[in-house]
């Protein structure tokens, strides 16, 4: 493994095998994602001070155009390494420059939110997207048999940025029709470089990757939570219901940790590497759900703290929606890379709907039952999945032959 190496000046990017085992994150791929950590903070208390606010929905358009830029920054970097990672010096220092296009942005999501302003969030992509383009040309110099795809990849990529400097010079009512532009153009690289010859990512590395940046996002929602919690002790002090919001919180991010993790990804990657694009897409929405849930526990926490009769539809929404997006997107995913997904489609079906009912009952059972609802939820589907994993083993156990 790479990260008990003693790191060269300069290896050849010649291009990981597939094949590669015990292949892990390196301790370069994890402080790369402790910038994301700064940058999706920065997207989820905004995105909270706007629910605060009454005004979550106005604000749903910048939050999904930073989180875009956020997410695919970061997933471009992960699929790169995962085929060409060398740790060598020169890809260290250009890692180094990713980095610092993701605080420029992270320090940009302020003005982007409170006046539009997208001007740090494009210079921050572009020098994290100009520094994949350079990564993508040494790989084409230095790997052969990869080279077409390289050279597709460095191109396209570097024409695309041509549209997001543009974007900054529009007036307000154009731009999210080229934004939408944008996303396409930008999906579409990949889709179009990779018909000429599938790069050598690595199917358990990958999993793993997509993994740990689950983890982060829902790291940024147990802050979210800490954070409406200081705010309502600050505010009101300590109350039943500010206690019963952050412990039903706390449960449900852990339910869903669980449940994300109880699907084999890996290997239904390395079985089926030709849906890689579609499961590595869909994330976008798994990632963005948990983000958005977090800042949706932030205003709840806080909302619990103020009073503890009914409240407004629009907190409750705000985690149930991303939950059920969340759910949703488990067994989407899944679905096409494995035999049979873990989590039985009908009950991830009957969860969904009772999440998005509750909120429904508020009148009954108020902010605080209706959180509570939702984490009790999220935490009978992994009971129920675990039953349900106990008794095939148990049948598979009965089945299997004798031996003498």
């Amino acid at each position: 493994m790479l990260a008990h190496m003693s790191i060269a000046f300069r290896i050849p990017m010649s291009g990981r095998s597939t094949e590669e085992r015990h292949r892990v994150s390196s301790p370069l791929e994890l402080l790369f994602d402790l910038t994301f950590v700064v940058a999706i903070a920065q997207v989820a208390s905004q995105l909270a001070h706007a629910g605060e606010a009454g005004h979550a929905f106005d604000k749903l358009g910048p939050y999904l155009m930073v989180f875009f830029a956020i997410w695919w920054a970061w997933m471009n970097f992960t699929w790169f390494a995962s085929a060409y990672d060398t740790d060598d010096v020169p890809y260290r220092l250009m890692t180094l420059v990713q980095m610092g296009g993701v605080l420029v942005l992270a320090a940009g999501v302020p003005a982007a939110f409170a006046q539009s302003d997208f001007t740090a969030i494009i210079v921050g992509y572009l020098i994290m997207r100009l520094a994949l383009v350079g990564q993508w040309v040494r790989a084409a110099v230095e790997h052969a048999e990869g080279r077409t795809t390289a050279v597709r990849y460095a191109s396209g990529v570097a024409a695309v940025q041509l549209l997001w400097v543009a974007w900054g010079f529009l007036p307000p009512g154009m731009r999210p029709w080229l934004f939408l532009l944008g996303v396409v153009l930008e999906l579409s690289v990949p889709l179009w470089a990779e018909r000429t010859g599938m790069t050598s990512w690595h199917p358990h590395h990958i999993a793993e990757r997509y993994g740990l940046f689950t983890i982060i996002v829902l790291g940024e929602s147990v802050s979210a939570s800490a954070i409406g919690v200081q705010k309502g002790l600050a505010a009101h002090g300590v109350s039943g219901a500010l206690v019963a919001i952050a412990v039903a919180g706390l449960v449900l991010l852990f339910a869903l940790w669980w449940l994300y993790f109880l699907e084999p990804a890996g290997e239904g990657l390395s079985s089926k590497r030709g849906r890689a694009f579609y499961w590595g897409y869909g994330h976008f929405f798994v990632f963005a759900a948990l983000a958005a849930l977090g800042a949706g526990l932030e205003v709840a926490v806080q909302a619990g703290a103020e009073h503890h009769g009914a409240s407004d539809t629009a907190v409750e929404y705000a985690v149930a929606i991303p939950v059920a997006v969340f759910l949703l997107m488990l067994y989407v995913l899944h679905a096409p890379l494995v035999p049979e997904v873990v989590i039985r489609p009908l009950k991830t079906a009957a969860a969904i709907i009772l999440v998005l009912v509750l909120p429904l009952a508020s009148p009954l059972i108020g902010l605080v039952g209706v959180v509570i609802g939702i984490a009790v939820v999220a935490a009978a589907l992994v009971a129920a999945t675990l039953v349900d994993r106990a008794i095939a083993a148990r049948k598979a156990a009965g089945d299997a032959p004798e031996t003498v």
